[in-house]
């Protein structure tokens, strides 16, 4: 049975538009996780590696360096808002890769400072 709100599709628009801010932390969180992640698995203090994290992190910056786009930038608003949202969908599945990482980061004494 579908939650209130939801429709056969998933959830409606106004339940989409209020769950904005909490794309965009998933996306920030992402992108301060990354580097200290890399940097931990490379001095090899944490292992797995978060191997689906670093490919979608890797497929974002080819993204946004290729000419080649979904919609030309050269369109200005409409093609950089494509980068935008591919890419920020892109960080969304960096963040769900790095739920292991921010777990264990988070069990170590500090923190993860």
């Amino acid at each position: 049975m579908a939650s209130p709100g939801n429709g056969p599709k998933g959830p409606n628009p106004l339940q989409r538009l209020k769950r904005r801010p909490q794309l965009f932390a998933r996306m920030g969180r992402a992108l301060r996780l990354f580097g200290p992640m890399l940097a931990d698995v490379v001095r090899g203090r944490y292992r797995p590696v978060p191997w689906q994290a670093i490919l979608w992190m890797l497929a974002s910056f080819v993204y946004l360096v290729s000419p080649l786009d979904l919609i030309p930038d050269f369109l200005l608003v409409i093609g950089l808002l494509d980068d935008v949202v591919i890419v920020g969908w892109m960080l969304t599945r960096v963040d769900r890769g790095l739920e292991g990482y921010r777990l264990w980061r988070e069990a170590r004494p500090g923190g993860g400072q």
